[in-house]
């Protein structure tokens, strides 16, 4: 059997003839496909506005900057997710603070996360940023209340989540990235996410002021909103220390018309995992969907004893599993500067079973039974 990967994009004829029209259009980037994906997006997750970035941790960097952080503050997130979770708050100078996980969903903790800000001074958090793990969308009606209480800001990173939602208290749908709970979130395009532009990403909010400056940082700083008829046509003006951090117009014609077929890969995504369950209920151990969740799937994760040797025995099969993932606060990175004595036993204890299975929606169902067969062998 061909090569079976844990996730990989989904490239069909469509797409190609939007990145060939684009290529031979007037503008390969700064032009109307931006916006243009823009406008299908934020219309996609109900938000009012969206700012097309060239990767997620781009569109995570300018969040952080957008909402005031500076060196010195505190911001509190997950170990289980990608590194650039925590990142985003080290390139502005501040502190990232770890609060534990649910062992059943693998989502950020409400009540540890709680703890922790109830164990320090009033302020002296300032923000949070919880994961849509794996496609899981986070309740952040829960976790805007608790930010409430105590003045935070909130960025939903929902990379994994395009198409996700909850159903809130009132039973009204919450699409991840709808900005209703959250004051900015953001999305990635990386190639075995939902929308694959080769790289990029998104980020949306409903605050118009958010938006204005996140469309600032995201080209320098500059801007000619400000000319006066005295002004020649050149005239520009760098308001802020920015950043170029610009998708193209060919990254969007693709995000366009992989936008299209999300909602379709997302049905995919669940058969995949319906059938993953079905086959391990009772055997393996796999992430909690709490009722009135629909979830993503971007990833679908069991856990195991015997990993290494699940891990092993998949690749000599040609089945090319992944670990997500390393807890962040492990990384030399983060030891070196103070959270060797990190105590996050759930996160450490998910982290020893985890492993991804392959998910995609163009899995075909022989390459899916033979993965279950597989697994079911090795365990």
């Amino acid at each position: 059997m061909k090569p079976i990967p844990y996730g990989r994009q989904h490239i069909e004829q469509e797409d190609v003839d939007a990145v060939v029209n684009t290529l031979t259009a007037d503008f390969l980037t700064q032009g109307p496909k931006v916006k243009e994906f823009e406008n299908q997006f934020s219309n996609y997750v109900d938000a009012k506005y969206a700012v097309a970035v060239s990767n997620a941790t781009a569109g995570l960097h300018l969040s952080v900057l957008a909402l005031g952080v500076k060196p010195g503050d505190r911001v509190i997130t997950t170990p289980i997710t990608f590194a650039a979770s925590a990142n985003c708050i080290r390139y502005a100078g501040a502190e990232v603070w770890f609060a534990d996980i649910d062992p059943n969903t693998y989502i950020l903790s409400l009540e540890k996360t709680r703890l922790l800000i109830e164990s320090k001074p009033k302020g002296y958090f300032k923000g949070i940023i919880p994961v849509d793990f794996a496609g899981l969308p986070v309740n952040l009606e829960d976790f805007r209340s608790l930010a409430n209480e105590h003045n935070l800001w909130i960025i939903e990173d929902a990379c994994h989540a395009p198409g996700g939602h909850f159903k809130n208290s009132k039973n009204a749908i919450q699409k991840c990235g709808n900005g209703n709970y959250a004051d900015v979130a953001v999305f990635s395009f990386h190639p075995v996410k939902h929308i694959a532009c080769g790289e990029g990403g998104m980020v949306t909010t409903n605050s118009k002021e958010i938006y204005e400056k996140l469309l600032l940082l995201r080209s320098h700083g500059i801007t000619k909103e400000e000319m006066s008829q005295n002004d020649g046509g050149w005239f520009y003006e760098m308001k802020e220390l920015g950043f170029n951090y610009r998708l193209t117009d060919i990254q969007s014609a693709l995000g366009i018309t992989q936008l299209k077929k999300n909602d379709k890969g997302v049905i995919k995504r669940n058969e995949i995992a319906d059938r993953y369950k079905e086959a391990f209920k009772e055997k393996i151990k796999f992430q909690h969907v709490p009722e009135n969740y629909y979830h993503a799937h971007h990833l679908f994760i069991i856990e195991v004893d015997n990993r290494k040797k699940l891990y092993e025995a998949l690749k000599e099969n040609n089945i090319f599993a992944q670990i997500h993932y390393i807890p962040v606060h492990t990384l030399p990175y983060y030891k070196r500067i103070g959270y060797i004595e990190a105590l996050l036993e759930h996160s450490e204890n998910y982290y020893s079973k985890c492993i991804s299975l392959p998910m995609y929606p163009s899995l075909n169902n022989d390459e899916l039974d033979f993965v279950i067969q597989t697994v079911l062998n090795n365990i």
